[in-house]
């Protein structure tokens, strides 16, 4: 099959991709052209009944779990499906922040369901792209033929349900996936004609290989990152100070600032400033992770010279040579930073053993081994009554974890008289463990708290009253112990 994009976009349980689900799947494949190919996908997937949604969450989206449990399929139906109809050689899948997001849940769906978390984006010619940082850097470098929205507080916006509304682009249904996929495609469409250049090399620069090219190339480069201050529309100078010692990537610092302020701190000094605050008694270091296997928006310096982007932009190039020679002076600033970056991930690993850990959150501690993989293909294959005869071949201690747990959320009615006890407990013990700090306890606060909003739609009022019997309806039964 000739090379395409697959556009897709997910509506979740919740926030969070280690403890939340996916419940609908949405997703259109198009030719390069961004033309339609065939019919769209439009998936729900069943909620299983140790995940407690996020309230706030539902009422976005609207989709309640009854809806889930009534209309959709197991996650393994859902990706039985993905790859007979989706997943095909030389395809990129991309979305509307689905590289910080929907990836993120779509690679824990694959872990939990014995599938490999990331093959699916790089076998056979595949790719991954996201639409939202080339939305951010067309603003930036070139905004000609396109409205872009603003905020009611006048602040620059490029959320994409005001995008397609000013650019009359249709988009019926803001928050359904489906009606999210149709409305991302039009914008991609009006990037690809009326900015065709920038749309071609940001599709290229979406391989890492061309990210790290440009990176480690020791020149200042322009960066367009969410995590840049919105006056300057999301958009610096950076150059690659040391590449990252764990990621793919570098440590890039912004060049718009002095460095001197910086440079001659302490490793403890610099870790202090490197923190996340919101209301900082000081400036933060102006250091920011390049990870180039996140598509990353990043371009030469030369972009910078057509029409009036350095002065939308407020880039002053002699600035920007004075603190790139101030920066190369300062020989022990790369070490110093290493040191400080390690300080902060002891700090972040010691954080995440602390918070409460369980086996569905822990894809990333580790790859999973060439002869598990061998093991998860077989289990796939396997009869759902025959699965627990494979726990013994496995040797990665997640995965024997998972086993019974992938059993009883996708083949519940096969679970023997043990099997449904251990999972009632383990049910159990995931809603009510912790007493009035439970899953449970703050998911009813949380409604009550919602229901007393006296601004709320009678819509709205209906999903808290579903999500309300939803709660009950799986509350475990006292078993009188």
């Amino acid at each position: 099959m000739a090379a395409s994009f697959y556009f897709y976009d997910l509506e979740t349980s919740g926030f969070d991709p280690r403890t939340q689900r996916i419940m609908q799947f949405a997703g259109q494949r198009t030719d390069l052209d961004l033309k339609p190919i065939g019919e769209p996908h439009n998936v729900l997937i069943k909620l299983t009944p140790e995940i407690v949604p996020d309230p706030d969450a539902i009422l976005v989206t609207g989709i309640t779990p009854q809806n889930t449990l009534a209309d959709g399929v197991t996650e393994v139906e859902f990706l039985k499906l993905f790859y007979d109809e989706i997943v095909q050689p030389d395809t990129t899948f991309l979305g509307y922040n689905t590289v910080r997001f929907d990836d993120e849940f779509m690679r824990f769906l694959h872990y939990r369901n014995f599938y490999d978390a990331y093959e699916w984006q790089w076998c056979d010619g595949c790719s991954r792209w996201d639409l939202l940082d080339v939305v951010r850097m067309t603003r930036a470098l070139r905004p000609e033929g396109i409205k872009w929205p603003f905020a009611s507080d006048g602040r620059p916006t490029n959320r994409l349900e005001l995008l397609t509304s000013l650019n009359g682009l249709d988009h019926a249904n803001a928050h359904d996936a489906l009606s999210d996929v149709h409305a991302t495609i039009a914008v991609a469409k009006l990037i690809h004609d009326k900015q065709p250049d920038l749309f071609q090399y940001l599709f290229k620069m979406r391989s890492k290989k061309e990210v790290v090219s440009l990176a480690q190339s020791g020149q200042p480069f322009v960066y367009t990152s969410g995590k840049y201050p919105g006056e300057f529309e999301k958009t610096t100078v950076v150059v690659n100070v040391v590449d990252h010692p764990k990621r793919q990537g570098a440590l890039v610092y912004d060049l718009r600032h002095d460095p001197d302020e910086f440079t001659k701190l302490s490793v403890g000094e610099l870790v202090e400033r490197w923190k996340w605050m919101k209301e900082p008694d000081s400036p933060r270091l102006p250091v920011k992770t390049l990870q180039a296997n996140r598509c990353p928006a990043v371009a030469p310096l030369g972009v910078l010279k057509q029409g009036d982007v350095m002065e939308r932009l407020k880039i002053d190039l002699d600035e920007i040579k004075q603190n790139l020679a101030k920066l190369h002076a300062a020989k022990d600033f790369p070490s110093k930073l290493l040191e400080a970056l390690e300080a902060l991930d002891k700090k972040q690993q010691t954080a995440w053993v602390n918070d409460e850990q369980d086996v569905d959150s822990q894809l990333y501690d580790g790859f999973i081994g060439d002869e598990d993989k061998k093991v998860e293909r077989a289990i796939r294959a396997a009869a759902p009554e025959k699965l627990s005869d494979w726990a013994d071949k496995l040797r990665d201690d997640r995965l024997k974890k998972l086993l019974p747990l992938y059993k009883a959320r996708n083949y519940p009615n096969t679970l023997s008289v043990d099997e449904r006890k251990a999972w009632e407990a383990f049910c159990k013990q995931r809603l009510l463990g912790g007493g009035q700090s439970s899953r449970l306890a703050k998911y009813f606060d949380r409604l009550q708290a919602l229901a007393n909003d006296t601004t709320l739609s009678g819509e709205k009022r209906y999903l808290l009253e579903e999500l309300q019997l939803y709660a009950q309806s799986i509350m475990p039964v006292d078993d009188g112990e």
